[in-house]
């Protein structure tokens, strides 16, 4: 996933000291707490990231000094959000773009299975490339929009970042979740503003508890906000089935696009790419 300007209340800020445009700052101490003996995997998505990550448009280029805290760190600490179980736990993350947060949780947690839907076919690619330059057994990678795969995938947690509001989110995204399970979307500063206004939609497609929560309080500058909502023991998809088509994909792209490139063409739905 790639942010040219994240909304900054909820993410980390950039380090104090000013690094040049294009220049990755040096590991902080503090990337040993998250990622522990997979570090040297973390660096190297890292510089993966400021290399074909911004070549392909996937990362604005002005991102690259501060890909560590606002956007790695970032997204890396929300993997305190899902419990260590001793099983395999399946993790969907849509709209993935530079693989952010599922790579970085991929690298982090071994244990979860991470599955990263992303309708163009130009950002699957890339991010097949990264996995298997990376060696992550853990990850697939689908070229598709989230409803084109609400009958052939499911896990416990959905995960999401800057794709869009709350409410649109949910529609895309929680017909994929098994019963019980949550959306985990990471937002900026306004997430408790943004949940309270949505409660009551939320409610109504089927959210039984929402709520915001902050992790990485003690190892960022500003913790990552994420609001979790989770549905119940049953989801009932026919309020879905008359919705729109998804558009995160176009989403994604406005949300995430660096300021003067051009416009992506139209996402081709459907394909599915498996590393192992």
């Amino acid at each position: 996933m790639s942010h040219e300007a994240p909304e900054p209340g909820g993410l980390a800020q950039p380090s104090r000291q000013a690094q040049p445009a294009g220049v990755v700052a040096a590991t902080p101490e503090t990337a040993a707490a998250v990622f522990g003996a997979r570090l040297p995997l973390a660096e190297q998505f890292v510089a993966i990231l400021a290399d074909t990550g911004i070549t392909h448009g996937l990362i604005g280029p002005r991102e690259a000094p501060r890909l560590w805290d606002r956007h790695v760190l970032n997204c890396a600490v929300v993997h305190e959000a899902i419990p260590v179980t001793g099983d395999v736990q399946r993790v969907i993350d849509v709209g993935s773009g530079a693989g952010l947060p599922g790579l970085a949780l991929a690298i982090a947690r071994p244990d979860l299975e991470l599955h990263l839907v992303e309708p163009l076919a130009r950002r699957t690619a890339w991010l097949s490339e990264t996995v298997a330059r990376l060696g992550l057994p853990n990850v697939t990678v689908h070229t598709a929009r989230a409803e084109g795969l609400w009958d052939r995938l499911d896990a416990p947690w959905v995960t999401a970042r800057a794709v869009s509001n709350i409410i649109q989110l949910a529609e895309w995204t929680l017909p994929l979740l098994r019963p019980g399970g949550a959306l985990l979307a990471l937002k900026g500063s306004r997430a408790q503003g943004e949940l309270e206004e949505s409660r009551t939609a939320l409610t109504r497609l089927g959210v039984v508890d929402a709520e915001v929560e902050a992790f990485g309080a003690e190892l960022l500058d500003a913790p990552t906000l994420v609001i979790r909502a989770a549905v119940g023991e049953t989801v009932d998809r026919r309020r879905f089935l008359s919705r729109q088509p998804s558009s995160a994909g176009s989403a994604r792209r406005r949300a995430d696009r660096p300021r003067g490139s051009r416009r992506s063409g139209p996402a081709a739905g459907g394909r599915r790419r498996h590393q192992s």
